[in-house]
């Protein structure tokens, strides 16, 4: 007798992790954009900064500018990764979340309110990208 092999129906915790992953880049697409608009009105040095003196971290308004237009176009390209369901992906959006949340925390007496809504956007991405199997090759599949 021969064994019929018979099409896995996806399980609901496999349409969990895939959740979670679009979450992650959908989070992730949505922290680099705000980090792009963030870089932009510093390097044209916006009114909307405060300027704090005897900062231990004190950077020049507009190399926080750069910092996180670069940080945002990564995020913005890894989160774009994220949908198609890669492997490096993932493991660099956990890293780029990561690099968010130091840079977001070392700017926090500039934009005390912005920092804190990106740093908690990055611990959703950290937890959605960690959570997330390795089971389901893309989100939309």
């Amino acid at each position: 007798m021969t064994a019929a092999h018979t099409a896995s129906t996806p399980t609901a915790g496999r349409h969990w992790a895939s959740g979670l992953t679009a979450f992650g880049a959908v989070l992730l697409v949505l922290a680099g954009i705000l980090n792009i608009f963030r870089g932009i009105m510093a390097i044209a040095q916006d009114d909307v900064f405060l300027v704090t003196r005897g900062y231990v971290f004190r950077f020049d308004l507009t190399g926080w500018g750069w910092v996180h237009l670069v940080l945002g176009v990564v995020a913005l390209l890894v989160g774009l990764g994220l949908f198609r369901g890669d492997l490096w992906a993932r493991v660099c959006g956990v890293a780029i979340a990561s690099l968010i949340i130091v840079a977001n925390f070392l700017s926090l007496p500039y934009y005390p309110v912005w920092s804190i809504v990106l740093i908690a956007f990055s611990g959703f991405i950290i937890w959605a990208l960690c959570v997330g199997r390795d089971g389901a090759s893309s989100p939309f599949d």
